[in-house]
């Protein structure tokens, strides 16, 4: 059974550290080890031709995608350094991979990314993080990984209002996003039954309840659970926050109204801002198909970039820009939505700090992320904004599924004519990845998906 790396050991306590202007994400720290005279790097500048290392902190899918993306742009093997080895980075010849099982401890990750370092003196090494727990890690140490790389992520307080979910609701619910209604439960304190059922009387059921801290609900594994849960009374919802408590869960809990429609509702925009804030980057996609299992839920499995059936996109995409600008936001950023035909608005769910693990559809359009990291990072390229607007379908699961689980037959009717035509991409399967036992994996994470979809439902 295939796991992700999401359901280990907690990092240290957060720094305070500011994460500094841009200008000071610098690679020249390493001054015993320089990678090149001042002229030489203002030569390799102009000519666009640094040499340059990548270091991802995972070892999932979305480490394997961000490392095909510098692979496909700059025909470099990215080594990837993780918790656990995983059949997405371990049966690859794209990459090398690297096991550290103490990886979330922050004096192991700062111990081992330094070696790393060292180890490849004479040229700047880019940090990627590959989860929300590698992000964070990143963010919180900060001041001492510029010491060795160059990243773009959020500060830490932003970070924060952005990975803690009661944080986001609350912080940004005045800057022009539609959100679903909400209820907060505080694991901490003794549940009172009584408030809650009336605190959930404004909802109308099913409600969907997950937890505001995922890293740390992740931290308190127990029997049955989930990721996020779909619940149809106030006695299921308290039979759920007690398993949750019990389980050693102090945070809080968000409970929502469930939005009405199937996966199909769904949306995935993904951004990049420059190290100036500036967004330079946006895709818009609808959503077809998302993960059945209980920890999976969340996970799109198929969508279709530059398709909306509901008209719109144009309002969306400039409230998405705008808030982003609002926060001065850095890096990449996915939004996950979902569209109410009862209000005929798009619901931000949450905003992710990272690259999602379906973003390859922007390389198969022709916007390569790691293109823009480097161009960001490296060569303070300035660009001029771009709205993805070509349509490509992403899947991670075979035809078969696409055909027998779309119950959208409008948006089925346009993945099966796109395919047709050619645009269509399986982030995984990719010609130029030589490792032997790549494929007989495939297949058999094929199999897997196709049991998985006939014994679940959502």
């Amino acid at each position: 059974m295939i796991r992700a790396e999401l359901n280990e050991q907690p990092w240290s306590e957060p720094s305070e550290q500011p994460l500094g202007e841009p200008s000071e994400q610098l690679w020249g720290e390493r001054k015993e080890q320089p990678w090149g005279e001042p002229s030489e790097q203002l030569s390799a500048l102009k000519e666009g031709s640094i040499d340059f290392g990548v270091l991802l902190l995972g070892t999932d899918i979305n480490t394997y995608y961000m490392a095909r993306n510098f692979h496909e742009a700059y025909g470099i093997k990215p080594h990837a350094i993780g918790k656990v080895s995983m059949g997405f980075t371990q049966y690859s010849s794209i990459m090398t991979c690297e096991i550290v099982p103490d990886l979330w401890n922050a004096a192991v990750m700062k111990s081992v990314v330094e070696r790393y370092a060292l180890a490849h003196p004479n040229k700047p090494l880019i940090l990627v993080g590959t989860n929300d727990t590698y992000v964070r890690l990143i963010v919180e140490n900060a001041e001492f990984l510029r010491r060795y790389f160059l990243f773009n992520y959020v500060d830490l307080k932003t970070l924060n209002n952005l990975l803690i979910k009661q944080n986001f609701y609350r912080e940004y619910k005045d800057l022009g996003l539609a959100m679903p209604k909400s209820y907060f439960v505080d694991c901490a304190r003794e549940l009172d039954e009584e408030e809650l059922k009336q605190g959930v009387s404004e909802l109308l059921f099913p409600v969907i309840l997950k937890p505001g801290d995922g890293i740390k609900y992740h931290d308190h594994e127990f029997a049955g659970q989930a990721k996020v849960y779909k619940l149809n009374s106030a006695e299921e919802i308290i039979k759920v926050v007690k398993e949750i408590t019990e389980a050693g869960y102090d945070d809080e809990l968000v409970i929502q109204e469930f939005i009405p429609g199937d996966d199909s509702r769904l949306f995935d925009a993904i951004f990049y801002c420059n190290a100036k804030a500036e967004p330079q980057l946006m895709s818009f996609a609808q959503i077809g198909l998302q993960e059945r299992t209980p920890g999976g839920i969340g996970n799109c499995t198929v969508l279709v970039n530059g398709y909306n059936e509901f008209g719109n996109t144009t309002e969306i995409k400039d409230k998405l820009v705008e808030f982003l600008k609002k926060i001065e936001y850095k890096g990449i950023a996915e939004f996950d939505l979902k569209y109410d035909e009862r209000d005929a608005t798009f619901k931000v769910f949450e905003i992710n700090p990272r690259q999602a693990r379906s973003s390859y559809y922007l390389t198969a359009c022709g916007y390569n992320l790691a293109e823009y990291l480097v161009d960001d990072l490296l060569y303070q390229k300035p660009k001029d904004f771009v709205f993805i607007d070509k349509k490509m379908v992403l899947s991670f699961v075979p035809f078969s599924i696409v055909k027998n689980y779309v119950t959208n037959e409008k948006l089925k009717t346009e993945i099966l004519r796109l395919k047709r035509e050619g645009s269509y991409v399986r982030p995984l399967h990719y010609k130029n990845d030589l490792n032997l036992m790549r494929k007989p994996w495939l297949v058999a994470r094929d199999l897997n998906y196709v049991k998985k979809y006939r014994e679940y439902s959502w």
